[in-house]
């Protein structure tokens, strides 16, 4: 039987990716769910494309025109986050891609491990937000999460089989980004769009500024750590400007296990659809030959002091990541909308988590209090 996957995110750049890979295997997956924010255009050329059983525009605005255009074809069309939140309980669904960009996946994610869903996981900061939380009810709910980030993706595969093996270290692989090797003036008036500007990788506006500020490593190191049950100690962090080697694992022995490709961002998404097997495509395939050397070396903490943010925010624990993770949105946000200079970002960030109540054991609703509590504050620095 194909498996019938909801796509929370369909219209971003993973969305889009991961409709991708169901074109290519037609035979093993389908779409049952597109959800999407405001882009309501695109949500309904792939809703006319796929014909999924449900379409969700979180925007309300834009209602009335998703509606109107599919109204003729068999297609239930919500609107609003609760609908969101509600669908991934369907019993049609058996895969839930959680793409939504930042802490708005957070919710979702709940109800569909509630729901004993399998996870297709490219939300990392729901993982940054409430890890320990999220990591309890995956167990209680024996509900599977397979990474969808290349790195995390990586680390997964490596570890298929070396259940009973001792992990000596994890290393997730940087690009460095678009300013690596730059010096700190250089930074002082970077535009938007040398910010945008990615060496290797197609992303979203906010992931690829998170990757300009090294802080995108920072939040992916306290996704590992709640992904794969290990202390921060035993996370290191490489920069390797290729991309080709998207993490490895060390074992107790010294052996190392890497997982390699071409950085494409569709060979992860299908694998997570897939697992445990891997299904043959018509993607671009990696070769030694144009790639005649590989390099590494060590993420500057001092200049991307981001890294540094999120590493001692996961040391204090608590609330801390989830403050960090909003101050993190609100000034990603105010930078694209030329409100902050680039530099201003680990500046705010620093002082949003000073300026916010410490909570040392936090549930569910002190996340959410913390959250909403984190932004008013970096709203305020930046005014």
């Amino acid at each position: 039987m194909k498996k019938r996957i909801a796509i929370l995110g369909s219209t971003g750049s993973i969305g889009t990716q991961a409709l991708e890979v169901i074109s290519e295997n037609p035979d093993y997956f389908e779409v049952e769910v597109l959800a999407a924010n405001k882009n309501a255009d695109l949500l309904i050329f792939q809703a006319k494309k796929y014909l999924p059983n449900t379409v969700i525009i979180v925007d309300e605005e834009k209602y009335e025109q998703v509606n109107n255009e599919l109204s003729k074809l068999p297609i239930k069309i919500f609107t609003g986050e609760k609908s969101i939140e509600q669908i991934v309980e369907s019993s049609e669904i058996d895969i839930v891609l959680t793409a939504i960009v930042g802490y708005a996946g957070l919710i979702s994610t709940i109800n569909a491990i509630k729901a004993r869903k399998t996870i297709a996981l490219a939300n990392k900061e729901t993982l940054v937000v409430a890890g320990e939380l999220i990591r309890k009810l995956a167990i209680e709910y024996k509900a599977n999460i397979i990474p969808v980030d290349s790195e995390h993706s990586a680390i997964f595969q490596c570890l298929v089989g070396e259940t009973h093996n001792k992990i000596d270290k994890l290393i997730l692989t940087a690009s460095g980004g678009p300013f690596r090797g730059k010096d700190i003036n250089y930074l002082k008036n970077v535009t938007i769009e040398q910010a945008l500007n990615h060496p290797n990788w197609s992303m979203g506006n906010k992931i690829t500024i998170d990757s300009a500020t090294l802080m995108n490593k920072g939040l992916e190191l306290i996704e590992a750590k709640w992904l794969f049950d290990v202390s921060i100690e035993k996370i290191e962090i490489v920069v390797h400007p290729q991309s080709i080697i998207h993490s490895l694992v060390q074992f107790e022995d010294g052996s190392l296990k890497a997982q390699m490709g071409l950085p494409d961002m569709k060979i992860p998404i299908q694998y997570a659809f897939s697992f445990p097997d891997r299904l043959k495509n018509s993607f671009p395939k990696f070769n030694f030959i144009d790639y005649l050397q590989l390099t590494f070396e060590k993420p500057d903490i001092k200049k991307f002091k981001c890294l540094n943010i999120a590493v001692e925010a996961i040391k204090k624990a608590g609330n801390t990541p989830c403050v960090m993770n909003a101050a993190n949105e609100v000034v990603v946000s105010a930078f694209l909308n030329k409100k902050i200079n680039f530099l201003q970002i680990p500046e705010i960030i620093e002082q949003t988590i000073m300026k916010t109540d410490y909570i040392k054991n936090p549930d569910l609703n002190d996340y959410i209090s913390s959250d909403k509590k984190s932004r008013e504050i970096a709203n305020l620095l930046i005014k």
